[in-house]
């Protein structure tokens, strides 16, 4: 395992299975002149930037020329280091951007970071990660590598890139080569940086492994080959799995909590002192962001279609969508017990974002709550440093209050708490209600 310890909680056995992963060992490197990055959202921008802090020369790729603009200006959600060591990228020419899909065939390696989103009836939504893999075959040479780091179902790397590519005439294995690794980037945790975090990689063949190998190298320094494309894109959506299931039991437990008059992160902290059997997750308003709300569904979808079901994952998955409904019916509790009719009553959210240091609002529990407490007749506002402006699901638009005052609010619910920013305002409301259940900066605060 060169050193690499496993998060599993098997009583500290887990040195057991040290021969059942395979560290990459670099040989001789192959020539890797130029990679292209397909799609340059929340994955491929910092995977095209870590590219480049390895000294490879990188081709970024992108459909939307609003998003190229956005990035050749500076404004995009990275911390101020890395925007200037993007704007580093893009001055020295080691960073080349375009929408011109032919320069995908000048490149030697091409990874592919489109968005899996689901759609409203929670089925898996490959609209743009269909259309680029259509883009990358499309402008496929051989000896390319093509890596897909996108979550999707098990069997999509050999459905949208290997069998077309044979239908092309090309020989995957020997004159392309064609793997999927999962992305594993967590944005604004300064503590899950690329280079410190293991990648799995799964290759179509050995071959194909090694090569792609190489190139997911450059950008971190531990690579673990499995055996197949489909064990790496079933590992991705366990990972996610896990998460989705952990955060439903940890927001249960914050319920329990409740009931009996504790505090569920002193419980959880205190749970996870014991060095084995227990990971531990925080509750909070409901999940958010591009993983955790739709990678399950991606198992759910094709385990259905093959008649199959998956009790617990489902109902940790419906678990979830109802999290940000106990939040409205929580305000509503609040209102009555000061008599305060919840028809027009005042209520501020703090915070929007599904995260605390992002500008991605994907999923974010906030969208529901705010639907819902509007559903209600209540007056609802927002306040977010980070995103001035939102739309509902509805279409309708909201604007942030750029400087609230406590005094002015019924309620103040604490949804996301941005680090930096200055909430000392909440104080002055006489009625807060802490959905993160660590937002200690209000005496009176109450929790879900």
């Amino acid at each position: 395992m060169s050193g690499h310890s496993l998060s599993l909680a098997i009583n500290g056995r887990e040195r057991l299975l040290a021969d059942r992963l395979i560290a990459f060992e670099p040989a001789a490197p192959e020539r890797t002149e130029t990679v292209a990055v397909v799609g340059l959202g929340y994955v491929g921008l910092p995977t095209a930037c870590a590219l480049h802090d390895a000294s490879t020369q990188v081709v970024g790729f992108d459909i939307s020329r609003q998003r190229l603009l956005e990035i050749e200006t500076g404004e995009v959600d990275l911390p101020a280091e890395e925007r200037r060591e993007l704007a580093a990228a893009l001055a020295g020419g080691g960073l080349a951007l375009t929408s011109d899909p032919a320069a995908l065939a000048a490149a030697d390696a091409v990874i592919v970071c489109v968005p899996t989103p689901v759609d409203a009836a929670r089925t898996p939504d490959l609209a743009a990660l269909q259309a680029a893999c259509r883009t990358v075959v499309a402008h496929a040479r051989r000896e390319q590598v093509i890596i897909l780091t996108s979550t999707t179902y098990v069997g999509t790397t050999r459905q949208l890139l290997v069998e077309p590519l044979r239908e092309l005439g090309l020989r995957v294995g020997e004159e392309v080569h064609v793997a999927f690794s999962p992305e594993r980037i967590d944005p604004g945790n300064f503590d899950h940086v690329q280079r410190r975090t293991p990648r799995v990689v799964g290759g179509v063949t050995q071959r194909c492994a090694r090569r792609a190998a190489e190139v997911v190298r450059r950008m971190t320094d531990q690579v673990y080959l499995v055996s197949s494309p489909e064990a790496a894109e079933l590992t991705k959506l366990y990972e996610n799995i896990f998460r989705a299931v952990n955060l439903a039991l940890a927001n249960e437990i914050a319920d329990a909590c409740s009931v009996l008059g504790l505090d569920p992160i002193e419980v959880t902290v205190a749970a996870g002192t014991k060095p084995y059997g227990f990971l531990g997750s925080f509750p909070g308003p409901g999940v958010g962001g591009h993983c955790i709300p739709c990678d399950p569904h991606y198992l759910l979808w094709q385990l259905g279609r093959r008649g199959l079901s998956a009790p617990l994952i489902e109902e940790a998955m419906r678990s979830i969508d109802r999290r940000p409904g106990r939040v409205v019916q929580r305000v509503v509790e609040m209102l009555g017990e000061a008599g305060i009719d919840h028809s027009g009553a005042r209520v501020l959210l703090a915070g929007v974002s599904y995260k605390a240091g992002v500008r991605d609002l994907r999923e974010s529990p906030a969208l529901p709550i705010l639907a819902g407490l509007r559903r209600l007749g209540i007056d609802v506002h927002y306040h977010d440093p980070l995103l001035p402006e939102i739309e509902l699901p509805s279409g309708a638009r909201m604007t942030s209050e750029p400087e609230p005052r406590g005094r002015d609010w019924d309620v103040t619910v604490i949804h996301t708490v941005h680090p930096g920013a200055d909430y000392g305002w909440a104080r002055d409301c006489p009625r807060v209600l802490d959905a993160t259940y660590q937002f200690d900066a209000v005496p009176h605060r109450r929790v879900l």
